[in-house]
Formats: structure tokens, sequence, C-alpha cells
């Protein structure tokens, strides 16, 4: 198991991209805390888990509060002793449409989940990292960072944010074994989809969306998970600061 014998905290596990990667890390062996904002979609998850085997815990937490994410920290700690990893995962969009008919509200929602929940958990945890001799952040930004689309100008803006984060972060914690590394996944059949499109969810504006990646589908919970599994793990001890898209071609 490539997990073994770790701790991990997921964010926003309680359905789409969070809830591949908490199950994907508790069959790798990882002890894992699913936190989310909703709490019957997180304790779903959670148990879940535990029916298929494995060992998890359900937190409630809003990551862009930062009382909240040290009742996080602390909730993790009382029930496992310790912590070893740390995926950024919950995010939010506003709905694909001109960049003016954004409200504030709306603006400062989307940085608040995306960008400064990832202030708060290193804030919080990088405490805790350099008490232990390391840890592993991995922050789920998007392909929208690096290759952005017209009418989701400020979601873009908070993933842009997300990568460019990662990376600084990468370059000052080295020195205190703390790897941080950034996950780009284009777009997934998850409940924000329509939010990205800005269209209904049809077959039509489907296929339109699917010519523009090569390898023809959209991302998973899955594939998504796999790119986390691997940066959380050993295997990628000597890999901090990069960003690896999932995104079947979407960035090349």
């Amino acid at each position: 198991m490539r997990l073994a014998g770790k701790i991990a905290i997921v964010t926003g596990a309680g359905s789409g991209f969070g809830e591949g990667i908490a199950n994907t890390f508790a069959r790798e062996g990882a002890r894992v805390v699913v936190n989310d904002l909703n709490a019957e979609a997180g304790e779903r998850v959670a148990s879940a888990i535990r029916v298929a085997g494995g060992d998890a815990h359900f937190v409630q937490a809003d990551v862009s509060n930062g009382d909240s994410v040290a009742k996080l920290l602390g909730a993790t700690l009382a029930r496992y002793g310790d912590l070893h990893i740390v995926v950024n995962n919950a995010g939010t969009t506003h709905k694909n449409k001109p960049l003016l008919q954004i409200t504030e509200d709306e603006f400062d929602r989307v940085m608040a989940v995306n960008v400064k929940s990832i202030y708060w958990t290193a804030h919080h945890i990088v405490p805790h990292f350099r008490e232990r001799g390391g840890g592993v952040f991995v922050n789920v930004a998007s392909t929208a960072g690096i290759r952005p689309r017209p009418g989701l100008v400020w979601y873009n803006a908070s993933k842009g944010a997300v990568i460019t984060a990662s990376k600084a972060m990468a370059a000052e914690l080295g020195p205190d074994k703390i790897r941080v590394n950034c996950v780009n996944p284009v777009m997934g059949a998850t409940g924000l989809i329509e939010q990205f499109m800005g269209v209904p969810d049809t077959p039509e504006n489907r296929a339109r969306f699917l010519a523009t990646i090569p390898m023809g589908r959209l991302s998973t919970p899955q594939d998504v998970a796999n790119a986390c599994l691997y940066l959380a793990s050993d295997e990628a001890e000597f890999i901090t600061g990069t960003c690896l898209e999932v995104d079947g071609g979407r960035c090349v």
C-alpha cells in the first residue's frame, strides 16, 4: 500500500474529486480525515470508506475560515495523533459569464474558498509539519489557471493564484522537508459542470467542450485521485513545486 501509515486530510471530500481522492487514499492505506462543509455528504463518504475496510473520520469545517481550519487540525491530531498529508481540494466557481457581471460577493466567495483556504491550511499546518520534520501539501488547481477561458475570469485568476502559491510555498518550505505540489484537472463531470460551461449540461454542449480535449473526454475523480496519490506518496519524495496537468492534452 502506497500510503500505509500515513494520515491525510482531504478538503472538499464530500463529493466529486475530493470523494475520489479520499477513497483512493484509504484504499492505499492512509487514515483519512474527510472534510466538507456539507455534513451529510462528508459523513456518507467517511462511512463508505469504513464499510470498505478503510479508516476514515469526518470533520466538518469551513476551510475559508481560520478558526475552522484550526479546529480541523485539532480534530485530526486528537483522532490520529499526527498528520502527514493535506490535499487542498475544496473549491468553487462563479457561473460562466462576462467578467463585469460577476458581483463582489461572487468574487469574494471564489477567492475565499479557492485561495484563502490554502492560506489558512498553510498558516495552521506548516508549524505542525515543521515540528514533525516534514509533510506534504497537494493543492488542486485547474487547467483554467494556465489556459484560461473567457467567462471564467475570476475563477481563472483564483486557480492561477493557487499554482503560483504552490510553487512559492515549495521554494520556501523545501528546507523544512515540506513538499508542495499542484494538480491541474480539466473540467470533470462534477456538480459544478453547468457553472463552468455556462449553459445546460446537454450532450451537444458537452461535445463542443470535449472537442478541445485531444483525448476526447472529461476528467474523472479517479484521474485526479491517481495524480494526487503519486504526489502524496514517498515515490515523489524529491518532487516539489510541480504542477501536474490531468487534462487529456487540453493544455498542450
